[in-house]
């Protein structure tokens, strides 16, 4: 017998968001972890609220909807505050009952003011490799270290001449702009929506365009994110690397080999990983004789294996870019790109680590 639609539905529905939420979703193994890593860092959650006045939305919800963002590639806070409405995956993951009010876009930019000031985004980030450290997940030898670039949140009609003097005008009434025949460079251009990003390549025959330097130190056991740094796009890719490794060092991480393509065949570079015991399997150019980088180091196995497991590290940039949000950043500024791209990372490595953890990969 055929079933027919009831438009009345019942007054009252008793369940719960955990009920509805299958014990085999790959979310509860993030949120269980999520959850370890907020409760680390309460204390620094804890200094960015006054002890008086109404209590504040808990900035752990807030960081746990950031990740969401990320998990799911939405595309802003208000599309978020929509959804949640009507999700329950979302509710149940916020610790929200079906009762509670939606969040508001507000509540999120706040937060992300409060994030830039301080250095809670990154704590968070270290919070979560130190999880994977605990489970024995992370390397403790060898790394592996590689740079992208992302793109501005800024048109390049933005891109303007610093002393003032106005473009040409089209001449059709349109009001466009007549860029022929101008050499532009970041020497004598700034942009005026973003003035943190500078007008960059990827090589020869690419567009320039405006954009960051995005910069990865990678573990080569399970391929995690150890680090990532944000720069400006006309950093050397090798500076960028020795930041990361210096902050490495502060956080316990030795490196003793470290691999790269062949943007990082720098002397100098190569001589700061040699000072520091750090063996650089880097790609050598052809016909470049570097000290500390010959044949006894490259014709090791050791060499080997690591040219082969770097290209991993185009998995999590694939990742950042494609899901996570960052083939183009949403904010203005090297510093709220600098946070986007922590809370990225850290729901990147929550993800890895819950599937490690599952498939017991533990060593």
């Amino acid at each position: 017998m055929r079933g027919h639609l009831n438009p009345q539905s019942s007054m009252f529905h008793y369940f719960s968001p955990e009920s509805r939420v299958p014990t085999d979703h790959p979310l509860r193994g993030v949120k269980q972890l999520a959850d370890r890593a907020l409760g680390a860092i309460s204390a620094e959650l804890d200094a960015l609220y006054s002890n008086v006045g109404r209590p504040s939305i808990p900035p752990e919800r807030l960081l746990k909807g950031q990740l969401l963002i990320a998990l799911y590639s939405i595309r802003s806070d208000r599309q978020f505050c929509e959804q949640l409405d009507y999700n329950i995956l979302f509710r149940w993951f916020l610790d929200m009952g079906l009762e509670s009010a939606s969040l508001d876009q507000s509540n999120f930019s706040r937060l992300r003011e409060r994030l830039v000031a301080t250095d809670v985004a990154r704590r968070f980030f270290d919070e979560v490799v130190s999880l994977a450290r605990r489970e024995r997940l992370l390397s403790s030898d060898h790394f592996t270290v590689d740079g992208t670039l992302i793109d501005a949140w800024a048109s390049f009609k933005s891109f303007k001449r610093k002393d003032g003097e106005p473009p040409k005008d089209g001449g059709d009434g349109t009001g466009m702009v007549d860029f022929k025949g101008e050499k532009r460079s970041n020497a004598t251009h700034q942009s005026s929506t973003d003035p943190d990003s500078r007008l960059m390549r990827k090589g020869n025959g690419q567009p320039a365009k405006l954009s960051y330097g995005g910069h990865v130190l990678m573990e080569n056991r399970n391929g995690l994110c150890v680090d990532i740094l944000v720069t400006e796009s006309t950093q050397a890719e090798h500076r960028a690397a020795r930041s990361m490794l210096t902050r490495a060092r502060r956080r316990r991480i030795h490196p003793k080999t470290l691999a790269a393509d062949k943007g990082y065949h720098v002397k100098d570079f190569v001589a700061h990983l040699r000072e520091h015991g750090v063996r650089p399997h880097i790609a050598r150019i052809d016909k470049r004789n570097t000290p500390g980088l010959d044949g006894r180091t490259t014709r090791t196995e050791g060499y080997r294996i690591s040219q082969r497991k770097r290209k991993r590290v185009e998995e999590i940039f694939g990742w950042l870019k494609m899901v996570g949000g960052l083939r183009k950043t949403r904010f203005i500024g090297q510093a709220k790109t600098q946070m986007a791209a922590f809370i990225s990372g850290a729901a990147y490595n929550l993800l890895r680590i819950a599937k490690l953890s599952n498939s017991g990969v533990a060593v």
